[in-house]
C-alpha cells in the first residue's frame, strides 16, 4: 500500500510560484517577474496564511532552487500583507542545472555533426522528402 506524503504549505506556495510565475516568465523570455502575496494567497485558497506566504516567497530554498534574486519588495513597513509584491530576477544558470530542470535541453545539438556530414539539416530534410515523394509515386 502506498503512503501519501503530505506537502507542506510552503512547498505548495513555492510550487505555485514556479509553475505560474517563473515558468511563464522563462517562456516569454523575461528576466524579471513580480509576485503579489495576496494573489498567491487567493489562488491557493489559503486562510490566514499571509505570513507563511511572505516567508515562502523570501525563502532561501525558493531562491536557490530556481536561481532567483529578489530585486525589490514593495508594501507596508511590516512586510507582511496581501499588498506585498516581490520582484525577482532570474539568474543565469549553468548548463548542468538547466539539463536537470528539463532533460531535453541536454540533447540540444546532439546530431549537429551527423547533419553536417549529410550536407546540413535542411539538405537532409529535402532529400528525405524527395525520396518519400518518389516512393509514393511508384504506388
Amino acid at each position: 500500500m502506498k503512503s501519501a506524503v503530505a506537502q507542506s504549505v510552503s512547498d505548495l506556495i513555492r510550487d505555485h510560484v514556479r509553475a505560474m510565475y517563473l515558468k511563464t516568465a522563462i517562456r516569454r523570455g523575461e528576466g524579471t517577474f513580480a509576485v503579489n502575496v495576496g494573489a498567491v494567497h487567493k489562488a491557493l485558497r489559503l486562510a490566514n496564511r499571509v505570513p507563511q506566504v511572505c516567508s515562502a516567497l523570501e525563502s532561501k530554498k525558493l531562491l536557490a532552487e530556481n536561481h532567483l534574486r529578489i530585486v525589490s519588495k514593495t508594501g507596508p513597513p511590516s512586510g507582511v500583507s496581501t499588498t506585498v509584491t516581490y520582484t525577482y530576477e532570474i539568474q543565469p544558470a549553468d548548463a548542468h542545472s538547466l539539463a536537470s530542470t528539463n532533460p531535453l535541453i541536454g540533447l540540444r545539438g546532439i546530431a549537429k555533426e551527423i547533419f553536417k556530414k549529410l550536407g546540413g539539416g535542411e539538405h537532409f530534410i529535402r532529400s528525405e522528402r524527395s525520396r518519400f515523394d518518389d516512393r509514393s509515386d511508384d504506388r
